[in-house]
């Protein structure tokens, strides 16, 4: 961040639903029914919010993650190795475990086990663990899938319970839960929402090739989220990059080339990378190009390592305004629930 200050300021993540994520490194494309010989594989501590905070540590960023875990669970003991400050509500059962099935040419198959469900009183004590951390913070990134049996509105609940913290508020999450917090109403939008194509295209009654062929049908379908009450919409798209839209303007942003290894946590490292360069004061271009920049640096990296900012090439990132602001447009109805994101844990 040579033209910027350094972060500053507290990100504050919280995990419902953790995992220990282990990537299988296949030696050539998955054939079903055969026998494999894995090439070394790695476990890493998982979950949209945990990689979130992860990759904001690298960055020497102040972050503090909070999720449901034991004590002498093994992602407590992986996270603690890793010197990430954590708050921690006790639950019985083993944080789950996320497969990954990784070829040689950066094709990704994932095995998501569901998860434990959470109980009225561990939902309570985690809401006030986390408005507890979320004092004096400058953003929390609620991310990623709710257990079983979690009400689908919990994380619009949880936006009005911080809102008295001062701090602003980020959502990444997909299915009912997403659905469930924008029909929630104004007051529980997120300050930043960070939808991929296929998450956005379900919400906008639109098809993801649609939204990823014509740009104007993709702004449209960012409007009816402007319109929901969501101040900002990191788009990300992949390959394609990204697309940042505000109350400033629109930009969009194309990654740099590289050679995909893995795509797990590509998208909580762009909203890292955002949320980092808003700790630095950079304008809505910057923490566009610093979200697609972290999410290619993370695409190049093995499993679901997240990237240094030594690792991370900004310069690389072409960045495009496209004008003024988007004007917010009523949302169609929708009468089913959004298909899973592709990197949604």
């Amino acid at each position: 961040m040579s033209a910027e200050r350094p972060p500053t300021g507290r990100i504050v993540t919280l995990t419902a639903n953790p995992s220990l994520d282990r990537t299988l490194a296949l030696p050539g494309p998955l054939e079903r029914g055969s026998v494999a010989r894995l090439a070394p594989s790695s476990t890493e501590p998982g979950g949209k919010g945990v990689n979130v905070a992860r990759a904001v540590a690298a960055a020497g960023a102040d972050v503090v993650t909070v999720l449901p875990a034991a004590d002498d669970d093994p992602i407590v003991a992986a996270l603690h190795r890793l010197g990430l400050p954590l708050a921690t509500v006790a639950v019985p059962t083993p944080v789950r475990t996320n497969y990954t099935l990784a070829e040689p040419d950066g094709t990704t198959t994932k095995l998501n086990e569901p998860g434990a469900p959470l109980d009225e009183a561990t939902r309570a004590r985690l809401t006030a663990v986390l408005h507890e951390s979320a004092a004096g913070a400058r953003w929390v990134a609620l991310s990623g899938s709710l257990p079983p049996g979690t009400p689908v509105g919990w994380y619009a609940d949880l936006v009005r319970s911080l809102r008295d913290t001062g701090a602003r508020i980020a959502v990444d999450t997909s299915e009912a839960p997403l659905l469930a917090l924008l029909d929630a109403g104004p007051d529980a939008a997120p300050d930043l929402l960070k939808p991929n194509a296929e998450e956005l295209a379900q919400l906008a009654g639109a098809t993801e090739a649609e939204l990823t062929a014509d740009r104007d049908a993709a702004l449209a379908a960012v409007s009816t989220l402007h319109a929901r009450g969501v101040a900002e919409v990191l788009l990300t798209l992949g390959a394609d990059g990204a697309l940042l839209s505000c109350a400033e303007g629109v930009w969009s942003a194309v990654p740099p080339r590289i050679a995909v290894r893995s795509t797990v946590g590509a998208g909580d490292c762009s909203l890292a990378g955002h949320l980092l360069a808003d700790l630095a004061g950079a304008p809505p271009a910057e923490r566009l190009r610093a979200a697609v920049a972290y999410g290619a640096a993370s695409a190049s990296l093995p499993g679901s390592a997240v990237p240094t900012p030594a690792q991370v090439d900004r310069a690389a990132v072409e960045v495009t305004a496209l004008g003024a602001p988007v004007a917010p447009t009523s949302a169609p109805p929708r009468t089913a629930v959004p298909a899973a994101g592709r990197d949604v844990r």
